[in-house]
């Protein structure tokens, strides 16, 4: 289907009325073109350049009717509201597995294929969260979807003739828009099932459903540190989990690799996730929470469950990370791109065992360390010849990855499809990686539009 590209009409060839729409739930204000009325020096039809009003007035429309929109209304909003700029836009948002953005369709839009992540330019625009211009005309633009520092998908923005896509005015509120939108999806996501339709390309199982509902987002940014998260498979996770919370000078954070698979496994994390949460909100330090997820574990489960896990507590202004390791594999601690240590101590017996008393264990992180976490499932996948991926494999590609100057989340992305492309049909048991950085301040440019 030929997309005609949309037209702005300039102030002087048009006139202000007033529209109520189910989608916007309020008066709107539109610009029509008066036909049969020009002026010396003015074409009917001419573009102009948007001014600060009109700006405001798209970024006004999203505000005020995002209240009430149901999320299936998300993308007819947004062209509703930026339809008076001459722009046309498709949301495309990545896949569960981050492979490929698919289409966010207005109702009645025939649906397009999804674009894979790798090799396309809007793929590209996703993973380094950068716009980027197509080389077509009408001229389009491919502008990140961001949530805060989470990449939910890209934007493809068709401009009128005479907005710039290279204009820093054009580009800043384009990216505003498109942040304004990205809060609106994930604030929609949880009253519905659009957004999560949207994002899938198969059916998930009842303990990765549970799961995935229970985790914080996979990435989060401060001027300070940088997490990134995921987990394979991704649709039928049932044990590993990750969780942070951040305030004020102190990040807490921690993985989970529950015993067994499917959904028994999922329910003994989701004890020890929530265990931890109200022991850490209570301000409880780390061994407390470690007792308090053996006391969780133990009292809702006669037979034999167990999570191993790592808790750390890292002081974000000294750099001084505390932790514990419950029978976990060591994380990994990469400095200036290589692998110089491991995790090794404060050592205990993996959580809902015993009530066993922690060792709190201490390291001193220095700008820009990195420390790289890790289930067992990630480094014992093996490929057709039987062979595991293994811990040496796993730190020589996160070391590359760290070479090539990428940003947290796109090495976590990278190193996830790794696994899955070295693993011989389909993972035998979950495998996920939590990356934390310190003061990576160019990281955290390189997570925003």
């Amino acid at each position: 289907m030929v997309r005609n590209p949309p037209v702005a009409y300039p102030r002087s060839h048009t006139r202000r009325i007033s529209r109520w729409s189910p989608i916007f739930r309020s008066a709107t204000l539109l610009r029509v073109p008066i036909s049969g009325h020009q002026r010396a020096g003015r074409g009917y039809g001419e573009v102009v350049e948007a001014g600060t009003e009109d700006w405001h007035r798209a970024l006004t429309t999203l505000v005020t009717a995002g209240h009430t929109v149901q999320a299936s209304g998300l993308s007819s909003l947004l062209n509703n509201a930026v339809r008076p700029l001459g722009i046309d836009v498709i949301v495309y948002l990545a896949d569960v597995e981050q492979r490929a953005l698919r289409m966010l369709p207005q109702p009645g839009e025939r649906q397009r294929d999804p674009l894979l992540i790798e090799g396309s330019l809007g793929g590209r625009a996703f993973r380094m969260v950068t716009p980027l211009v197509a080389s077509v005309t009408p001229r389009r633009l491919w502008m990140p979807l961001v949530d805060g520092t989470e990449r939910l998908g890209v934007l493809d923005i068709g401009l009128p003739p005479r907005m710039d896509p290279e204009s820093v005015v054009v580009r800043a509120n384009l990216a505003a828009i498109a942040g304004l939108l990205a809060h609106l999806v994930v604030a929609k996501v949880h009253y519905g099932d659009t957004l999560s339709r949207a994002r899938r390309s198969q059916p998930m199982s009842t303990g990765a459903e549970t799961l995935w509902r229970l985790l914080p987002p996979r990435t989060f940014t401060t001027d300070r540190l940088v997490i990134s998260a995921n987990l394979e498979p991704c649709y039928t996770v049932g044990g590993d989990a990750f969780d942070y919370a951040v305030d004020d000078d102190v990040a807490r954070v921690a993985i989970f690799d529950a015993v067994g698979h499917g959904l028994p496994a999922a329910l003994t994390a989701t004890v020890a996730l929530g265990a931890s949460r109200s022991a850490r909100v209570q301000g409880q330090h780390l061994g407390d929470i470690a007792r308090a997820v053996d006391q969780a574990i133990l009292g809702e489960f006669p037979d034999c469950r167990f999570v191993t896990a790592v808790m750390t507590e890292l002081d974000l202004h000294t750099g001084v990370l505390r932790y514990f390791n419950a029978g976990h594999p060591p994380p990994v601690l990469i400095r200036n791109g290589k692998a110089v240590a491991m995790l090794d101590k404060g050592r205990r017996v993996p959580l809902g065992l015993d009530e066993a008393t922690a060792d709190i264990a201490e390291l001193s992180l220095e700008p820009e360390d990195r420390l790289l976490f890790y289930t067992d499932g990630f480094t014992e996948a093996r490929d057709e010849r039987d062979e595991q991926f293994g811990l040496e494999r796993l730190i020589d590609f996160a070391e590359r990855h760290a070479a090539a100057g990428l940003p947290p989340p796109e090495t976590l992305r990278r190193l996830t499809h790794d696994l899955v492309d070295y693993q011989h049909g389909p993972l035998r048991d979950d495998a996920s990686l939590l990356l934390l950085s310190w003061k990576l301040l160019s990281d955290e440019e390189q997570t925003l539009p």
